[in-house]
């Protein structure tokens, strides 16, 4: 075994065992914070004028009595059981089935709003990067796409293609007269080719159109911009020069030299990019009332279901996590000088 090979394996063990840490960290910040927030889940549940005496059966029944050292406490136990709880405001429904039922809708968004970001941002990196003249564009759309509020962007795309134009549907993710595709992957695009149904693919997709070309828009200027630049310093580094003095065409000296070495800080940034569209998609579905994982995270906080608002954070967390570690792989095989 290689130094290389051991050194990766050794650091991979050492973001294994600090995952844990991550996650308690990250477990004790919310439950903390969701206390801190003013608000209590039973007045939203029962409302203010209900009797002390019904309150507090309320709260007996929703583990809400002692200290927060004793709830916290409670907490932690049930996460080193893998259990998330049940939400408050159903009472009976648990958090791991929340997650099931409404993470899909987030995974098949977030797919599509990266494969737009990256078809639109590295298609005019490239661009901005092999030919000078277009280096202002590029400098501009990364400024301009950075610097949109995403909320706005939604809006205005709604107000135009949904409102005036009448191309695109808004408002949920399937029409309700219409049956979704048989679950398989919770991914309606991806269940609808599986069962032999292209046309619910294409109805489904009329209603990812929005959210996904929203979210795709405004990061893509951030692909763009770091492809432009490192691409670039790869055109003008000391290896490119010596293969295109050793004759090697001009398109593999792109390809496999200046290319691939310019795609490590990209490859970085997609995944966390993707890591943070898994959990941060929250104006995009909340502005297109997109029944995603997101939008049911924000709506668990307007109602103070601390569970699931404790179990979805977790969960995020942990995807944050586990991308991290396969970026690091990934990086790891696209450039040899990497150590660890």
């Amino acid at each position: 075994m290689s130094e290389r090979i051991r050194g990766l394996l050794f650091y991979i063990l050492v973001r294994l065992l600090l995952a844990p840490l991550s996650l308690w960290v990250v477990a004790s910040a919310v439950f903390l914070l969701m206390r801190l927030t003013p608000g209590d889940p039973v007045d939203v549940i029962l409302g203010l004028r209900a009797s002390p005496a019904v309150k507090l059966a309320l709260r007996q029944e929703l583990g809400l009595v002692g200290s927060w050292w004793e709830q916290y406490g409670n907490y932690l136990q049930q996460l080193l059981r893998f259990d998330l709880g049940k939400s408050l405001s159903s009472r009976a429904t648990p958090v791991v089935e929340i997650i099931q039922n409404f993470f899909p809708a987030t995974v098949e968004l977030t797919l599509y709003a990266m494969a737009i970001a990256l078809v639109i941002g590295m298609g005019l990196g490239m661009v901005t990067a092999l030919s000078p003249k277009w280096r202002y564009v590029g400098r501009l759309f990364s400024i301009v796409t950075y610097s949109l509020p995403l909320f706005w962007v939604g809006m205005l795309l709604q107000l135009i293609f949904a409102v005036q134009l009448g191309w695109f549907p808004i408002g949920t993710r399937f029409p309700v007269e219409i049956t979704p595709p048989a679950r398989i992957t919770g991914l309606y695009t991806l269940d609808a080719l599986l069962t032999g149904q292209p046309q619910l693919c294409l109805i489904s997709l009329r209603y990812l159109a929005l959210p996904a070309l929203t979210l795709g828009i405004v990061i893509s200027g951030v692909f763009e911009r770091v492809l432009r630049i490192n691409l670039i310093r790869s055109l003008q580094s000391d290896f490119v020069e010596s293969a295109r003095a050793r004759g090697i065409p001009p398109r593999k000296v792109l390809i496999n030299h200046a290319l691939r070495n310019a795609l490590i800080p990209v490859v970085t940034m997609v995944g966390l990019t993707t890591a943070a569209l898994l959990g941060g998609a929250v104006l995009t579905e909340v502005t297109f009332s997109f029944p995603g994982l997101a939008n049911r995270l924000f709506e668990a906080i307007i109602a103070r279901d601390y569970p699931v608002v404790q179990g979805i954070v977790v969960f995020f967390a942990l995807i944050v996590v586990v991308v991290s570690v396969a970026i690091d792989l990934v990086n790891a095989w696209l450039d040899p000088r990497i150590r660890y």
